[in-house]
């Protein structure tokens, strides 16, 4: 435990910003797992909701800074790829 004050609330902000940090890329993760579940059951419909939820929470993850943008546009690209073979 830090002995000066602004130390221990350094301490304290970090801890939130972490537990904010962590719940926010598991968030993203569910929605990726929705979405990779929607495309495995093979509803076209799902799949598409599902991809667009996806990618807005992809694109949020990195303008926030949680995920860097090109592996927000990997992950993307990745989910259109699954996206377009799920509909042939």
């Amino acid at each position: 435990m830090p002995n000066i004050k602004s130390s221990a609330k350094r301490d304290a902000l970090q801890k939130a910003a972490n537990a904010k940090n962590k719940a926010a890329k598991s968030a993203l993760k569910t929605e990726l797992k929705k979405f990779d579940a929607a495309v495995a059951a093979g509803d076209g419909k799902v799949a598409a909701e599902t991809y667009k939820a996806a990618v807005k929470s992809v694109d949020k993850a990195a303008a926030k800074g949680l995920i860097h943008k090109n592996n927000a546009a990997h992950k993307k690209s990745a989910m259109a790829k699954k996206l377009n073979a799920s509909a042939e």
